[in-house]
């Protein structure tokens, strides 16, 4: 298990909202949110960090936790976009109850000389916007400190002291002091090239998770776009937090790692072995070939995992169809004894189709990545 005194995250630029955070109780309820989907992924890594499971749903797990290990949350975890520590949580029925429910909270972990900022999210059908409840919420808190503390909280919206983060989730409010800042911890600082369609970095952690992948076997994306995968699992097979990645400096890659990229087009592969060499990632090797012809390319490989393109960028239904039964005909001729592919794909039938086809079994985790409903695959020869 690794735990806060693995590294040292108190004095790093990106925990500057935990002061406020060691104001409240020791055990604190705190949330993560998480792509929806991925919730039990996201719990299974905050509980081998330490922290005490309640539940999960929605995008958010719920769990207890004092101070220290909420900031060794937010620099070790790879599948999670922020560490929130939860003040209320209730059901409401519009912007009245909002302004009410806000307004009994203490604030007073806030100091009467910093200043707040509040965040709003808003899921579901209402008849008012994020901006709306931002407003409410903000009047809320400056009432609730007045009559408590006899003194106005400024309001800073580009650097705030303390962030609050308001959420309504169809009918769920929930109001939380936000620690992880406005950059989210999906935000890992090592792309230099711009790819089209980048994938997410929590997301590459999480299919790197869900393959079981261990370091000392051959992972190989085949169509490895910026090196998003690659680098995560370098991260993971390394054993180096995200958080180590933010503060910047030479990081301790194990050289021992077998992992290999395959890129169709020149200027992707281009782009990512300079993500690579900026990390200092120098045993990774990247190579222009395509997935369809992987066994041309590959000589053996343990752990598949990928991100194929979707039909967006590649074109019409047929090309898909191709390019799936080709990948995986060609995927089965390179995968050691109990090897297996991992990847993410908006297009299910076309999958199960080309799975069946060929053999494969299967097991698959919805999800929803930027609004649009995927799944992730687990195939197995």
């Amino acid at each position: 298990m690794v735990t806060a005194s693995d590294s040292d995250p108190h004095n790093s630029i990106y925990y500057i909202y935990l002061p406020q955070v060691r104001r409240l109780e020791k055990k604190m309820q705190v949330y993560a949110t998480t792509h929806r989907g991925l919730e039990r992924v996201t719990a299974e890594e905050i509980r081998e960090l330490g922290g005490k499971l309640q539940k999960y749903g929605n995008g958010r797990v719920y769990f207890k936790c004092d101070e220290r290990l909420i900031s060794s949350l937010n620099y070790h975890m790879r599948t999670c976009e922020r560490i929130i520590v939860l003040l209320k949580s209730v059901k409401v029925t519009g912007l009245e109850d909002i302004y009410k429910e806000i307004k009994d909270i203490d604030f007073s972990f806030i100091k009467p000389n910093e200043s707040f900022a509040v965040r709003s999210k808003r899921v579901g059908v209402h008849d008012f916007n994020s901006m709306d409840i931002a407003r409410v919420a903000g009047d809320a808190i400056i009432e609730s400190y007045q009559s408590s503390a006899k003194k106005r909280l400024k309001v800073n919206l580009d650097s705030p002291d303390n962030i609050i983060r308001v959420e309504l989730i169809h009918d769920l409010l929930l109001v939380g002091v936000d620690t992880t800042g406005d950059k989210g911890l999906h935000r890992r600082g090592y792309r230099v090239y711009q790819h089209p369609a980048p994938l997410n970095p929590t997301i590459a952690a999480a299919l790197i998770r869900i393959s079981d992948w261990r370091p000392e076997k051959i992972l190989v994306d085949p169509m490895c776009g910026s090196g998003t995968i690659l680098v995560e699992a370098a991260l993971v097979g390394s054993d180096i937090p995200p958080g180590r990645v933010r503060e910047g400096g030479e990081l301790p890659f194990n050289p021992k790692l077998k992992i290999l990229g395959v890129e169709k087009f020149g200027k992707h592969v281009k782009g990512c072995r300079e993500t690579l060499s900026k990390l200092g990632i120098d045993f990774i090797k990247v190579i222009q070939g395509d997935a369809e012809h992987l066994d041309q390319h590959v000589k053996e490989a343990d752990t598949i995992v990928t991100n194929p393109p979707y039909g967006i960028r590649i074109g019409r239904k047929s090309k898909i169809k191709k390019l799936y039964h080709n990948f995986l005909k060609t995927a089965k001729d390179i995968l050691t004894e109990n090897g297996s592919i991992t990847l993410l794909t908006p297009h299910e039938k076309i999958l199960k189709s080309t799975a069946t086809k060929l053999d494969y079994e299967w097991s698959e985790t919805p999800i929803v990545y930027g609004n649009l409903p995927v799944k992730i695959f687990k195939l197995t020869i």
